[in-house]
């Protein structure tokens, strides 16, 4: 097996082109996994590229560095849109699995069931893709293509989550459901961020994970929502038609009918927990 550990971007941009990496940050998926079997090919550490590592504000984003760890996300000073990611942050395994796990390998590691994508999802995230031949960025929407699936390149790294500065109004809220209350794998789990004034909606996002190949934004939600008072409540309006993306499978965790019915609790809660807080 080759291993590498680049101190540089460019010197792992380069390597990326010249072989096929397996790319390593944190290891809190890929050293679990060699328990199954025995490590292959190339190992790329990127765990020491400095400039991959920390939040930064700029006049149109947060940009998340591919190297910023969960814990880093709980301890950083962030406006109240990304309490959810926050939440789903103190979800992620343990204390020491969430000072070594990355934001950016979560995404990677496209799992249907991680728990931050629908925070991100719901702040309208992009990732930030990088190479020799130069950068681009795509919506998180479109880079999670499936289970296990992504639209990474093998010669490509992803260096950066960015969140737009005007998905950062209102609040947020995140609900996880599990067969017990720490460590666990999510049964499902619904991410909402609102932004309510004069007690009205003005605007909102709704996104459920782990009840479909790829987490999903609920567009029928949100249009049913935007506008209407916050006087009433809001999780009394939504049904199981407004939630057709959901299309859960039977796992050992729960069968598909389970997941629909805690989809659809689920989506109440949070927009309870969220456009309460705002009332």
């Amino acid at each position: 097996m080759n291993f590498s550990r680049p101190a540089r971007l460019a010197s792992a941009l380069q390597q990326l082109r010249d072989d096929n990496w397996t790319i390593l940050a944190g290891g809190t998926d890929y050293y679990p996994g060699l328990r199954c079997e025995a490590p292959s090919g190339s190992v790329l550490d990127i765990s020491a590229i400095d400039e991959l590592r920390g939040i930064e504000e700029t006049a149109q984003h947060y940009r998340i560095g591919a190297l910023t760890t969960w814990s880093d996300i709980v301890a950083a000073k962030l406006p109240d849109a990304f309490t959810a990611l926050k939440q789903a942050a103190v979800e992620v395994g343990s204390v020491q699995i969430q000072n070594r796990a990355t934001v950016v390998g979560n995404l990677c590691n496209a799992s249907p069931a991680a728990d931050g994508v629908p925070p991100l999802l719901v702040l309208d995230a992009s990732v930030e893709l990088q190479s020799l031949e130069g950068s681009r960025v795509l919506p998180l929407s479109r880079f999670i293509q499936g289970n296990r699936k992504t639209d990474k390149s093998a010669h490509e790294l992803v260096s950066a989550v960015l969140i737009p500065k005007v998905a950062c109004f209102g609040g947020s809220a995140f609900t996880k459901l599990g067969a017990r209350k720490y460590l666990v794998i999510s049964i499902g789990m619904v991410a909402v961020r609102a932004l309510c004034a004069d007690h009205r909606v003005e605007s909102v996002s709704v996104a459920v994970g782990s009840c479909s190949e790829v987490a999903q934004r609920l567009p029928l939600v949100e249009s049913l929502l935007t506008g209407v008072s916050t006087a009433t409540d809001l999780s009394l309006l939504i049904e199981a038609e407004h939630l057709p993306e959901i299309n859960p499978i039977d796992d050992i965790r729960a069968t598909a009918d389970y997941r629909r019915e805690a989809a659809l609790q689920l989506v109440r809660r949070t927009v309870r927990a969220c456009t309460g807080a705002q009332a």
